[in-house]
């Protein structure tokens, strides 16, 4: 139970890290989208193992939870203190985070036009892809049935019509020659 609660913490908290640079770009820094997706995987490991996790292996988590906490903690105050007053007064704005989020929101519906566009395209092209293509290749008409029918009936007639000659007994040894 207790790596199920630390997995969704370690999703909020990777998803949020995400979205900081488009919530609260004077608090995100260049890398920050590759730090949270690496804690999003780590929640996604501990809420999909969670049974296999008693004991030490359960301690060890703990331990790690408390030391990227604490990491975390100590990265968001160095942060915050590099602000100016003015930077730290606006971002306890209403107006700001309305902002913030209404950007998000064309953000997203953006992305959801593009992603719309892109699977009509490729829906097209599937369907193009599954017609019957065109062979550039001429027809050639085989011969007549009838017209091979008689030349093998005449084949199979001189055939059967032929005379076989008899064969013919060998000579035998004569003694007069043996000598």
């Amino acid at each position: 139970m207790l790596a199920t609660m630390g997995g969704l913490l370690a999703l909020l908290l990777g998803l949020a890290i995400l979205l900081l640079p488009l919530l609260a770009t004077e608090l995100s820094r260049p890398r920050d989208s590759a730090w949270g997706a690496v804690v999003l995987l780590l929640g996604l490991v501990l809420v999909t193992s969670a049974d296999r996790l008693t004991g030490a292996p359960m301690l060890g988590v703990l331990c790690g939870g408390l030391l990227i906490g604490r990491l975390a903690g100590e990265v968001s105050q160095g942060r915050w203190r590099q602000l100016t007053a003015e930077e730290q007064q606006r971002l306890w704005s209403t107006e700001r985070w309305q902002t913030s989020l209404q950007q998000a929101g064309a953000s997203l519906a953006h992305l959801l036009a593009l992603l719309t566009t892109a699977t009509s395209g490729m829906s097209q092209w599937l369907t193009q892809q599954r017609q019957p293509k065109a062979s550039g290749k001429r027809w050639v008409r085989p011969e007549e049935p009838s017209s091979i029918s008689e030349v093998d009936s005449l084949v199979i007639d001189s055939l059967v019509t032929a005379e076989i000659p008899e064969p013919q007994p060998l000579p035998e040894p004569s003694s007069s020659q043996a000598g």
